[in-house]
């Protein structure tokens, strides 16, 4: 695929840019910021590893269900005004969850802050894609070094401030995201409104295009073993705040790297598609080794750190594939998307608590592994689509990302709709 390397993409963009792709850093801290206190949660608020995992259920299913009103929202108020919504409750959730004296107020809490991230995630991705230099590629990448970034930040911000006080994460992300909301007010220029408002059922229709809906489904399975390692694998490593904190910030380093660097010359070497089918499934066997060497303090933390690479991968390629195969506009297929995967990430957690309590922790690792290689499957369903997509943006390095979902539209039998969103952000 052509485009430019992640190095250049990542220091030459507008303040605007650098502005809300601060504010995608600070949000997905979130994700991971629990990480290293679900140990402490749940020995000092006397909760089981089921209930604190809700934490994570409530957070990611209503973010799940949210995005289903993103672009409804978006389209009626602007990208602008969307962001800095979702900042504000983010903002105000975190700092209410840090207040919070028990279990069930803070999974309340966290279900406020998961409405907030829904707002900002799926509009961030957009704006970041239509005012990013560098191409659409360079968009991705820049995405998704972001998310690396907060994912790597995350558990290390959980770890050093939950050593104090496991409150201590929740306030520190309030503060973090109040400073991305006041970057994102003053830096990004007022968006306009985009030129048709998008239908409620706008992200539902946009899942009977059947490689936007292969794409959420094998995103979801993935989600499935990404969120029951991150729910569950801090319990067996026995370890201090801390020291999880900079276990998963390892992680989160190399997923970040390998988001850059591995994805894009992956993809150029062997394709989307091989690419993904290979670190899908090295990421299920290492699922699956967490799950046999439970017991093994060292062999889940080296598992743990390794799938980084893995997730890095995956996380990058399959963000690009969704919007290169998707011929709706850009903030309803990133809606409809998210919508099916984080109903993935949500759920595992539950599930995996409950599999906890009725047998043993070696088995939401094992169900997790076998989540994901599913997820190759239903994938492999998908292939020609991605194949011409990546010739497709082989043999027209100077054509937009939309004309690339047009030609795989046209080839696959799918209308697309009018992709206009980016144009008219950068008319403003």
């Amino acid at each position: 695929m052509s485009g430019a390397t992640g190095g250049n993409v990542l220091f030459k963009q507008p303040k605007a840019v650098y502005a809300v792709a601060f504010a995608c850093v600070v949000s997905f801290m979130g994700i991971g910021l629990v990480d290293p206190i679900l140990p402490a949660l749940s020995k000092q608020l006397s909760a089981t590893p089921s209930q604190v995992s809700l934490l994570f259920t409530s957070y990611l299913l209503v973010t799940a269900v949210a995005m289903l009103f993103t672009g409804w929202v978006s389209s009626r108020i602007g990208p602008k005004r969307t962001l800095i919504a979702g900042l504000a409750l983010i903002v105000v959730f975190a700092a209410l969850a840090g207040l919070s004296g028990s279990i069930n107020g803070i999974v309340g809490f966290r279900a406020g802050w998961g409405l907030g991230n829904a707002l900002f995630i799926a509009t961030s991705l957009a704006v970041i894609v239509a005012s990013a230099s560098g191409g659409f590629a360079g968009a991705i990448v820049l995405y998704e070094a972001a998310l690396g970034l907060g994912i790597a930040a995350g558990p290390l911000l959980g770890g050093l401030l939950g050593d104090i006080s496991w409150r201590g994460p929740f306030f520190g992300v309030a503060v973090l995201m109040a400073i991305a909301l006041l970057a994102t007010v003053t830096l990004l220029e007022k968006t306009p409104k985009p030129a048709r408002k998008t239908s409620l059922f706008a992200p539902i229709r946009a899942l009977r295009h059947r490689s936007l809906l292969t794409m959420g489904i094998t995103a979801l399975l993935y989600n499935w073993g990404f969120f029951t390692m991150l729910g569950f694998a801090p319990y067996p490593m026995e370890l201090t705040a801390i020291q999880l904190g900079f276990v998963f910030f390892a992680w989160g380093l190399l997923l970040a790297f390998f988001s850059i660097t591995g994805a894009p010359w992956l993809q150029r070497r062997f394709g989307t598609a091989p690419s993904l089918y290979g670190a899908l499934s090295v990421f299920a066997i290492l699922i699956l080794l967490i799950g046999v060497f439970t017991g093994n303090r060292w062999a889940v933390i080296v598992c743990v750190v390794a799938s980084g690479v893995v997730a890095g991968i995956n996380n990058t390629l399959t963000t690009q594939a969704v919007m290169l195969v998707s011929p709706v506009e850009r903030p309803v297929a990133s809606a409809a998307y998210g919508f099916v995967r984080f109903i993935g990430g949500g759920l595992a957690p539950y599930a995996a608590g409950r599999m906890v309590d009725h047998w043993n922790i070696h088995v939401p690792f094992v169900v997790g592994a076998v989540a994901v290689v599913l997820g190759v499957l239903v994938l492999a369903t998908g292939h020609k689509p991605l194949a011409a997509a990546d010739a497709a943006m082989a043999a027209g390095p100077h054509g937009s990302a939309d004309d690339v979902a047009g030609e795989v539209a046209d080839e696959f039998g799918g209308a697309p709709d009018a992709i206009d969103y980016e144009h008219e952000v950068q008319r403003a």
